[in-house]
C-alpha cells in the first residue's frame, strides 16, 4: 500500500470545508507560516477540520496536535507524522 501524505492542498481543502473562508483572507497566498489566528480561524474551526482530517485519512489526532499548532505548516507535519507511524505500524 503506498503511503498517503497530507499537502497544503488538503489542508486548504479541509479548512474550506470546515469553515470556509473569512472575507479578504486569501488561501492561495503562502500561508504556511501564517498563523491560524491571522488566517481567521478558531479553535472550533481547528477542532472540525481535525475531526475531517481523521475521518478522511483515517487516523488519531489528540487534541494538542490539532491545538498547540499555531501554523498551517505545524498542522501538516503533525498529521503526516501520525501518518508515518500509522505506516511504520502496519508495515
Amino acid at each position: 500500500m503506498a503511503s498517503k501524505s497530507f499537502t497544503l492542498d488538503d489542508l486548504k481543502r479541509i479548512l474550506l470545508g470546515a469553515a470556509g473562508v473569512a472575507e479578504g483572507v486569501d488561501l492561495d497566498a503562502d500561508i504556511l507560516e501564517t498563523t491560524f489566528a491571522e488566517l481567521q480561524y478558531e479553535s472550533l474551526a481547528l477542532l472540525e477540520a481535525g475531526s475531517l482530517i481523521e475521518r478522511e485519512y483515517e487516523i488519531s489526532l489528540d487534541d494538542e496536535a490539532v491545538d498547540d499548532t499555531i501554523t498551517p505548516a505545524a498542522l501538516i507535519a503533525a498529521v503526516n507524522r501520525q501518518l508515518a507511524s500509522v505506516d511504520a505500524v502496519a508495515a
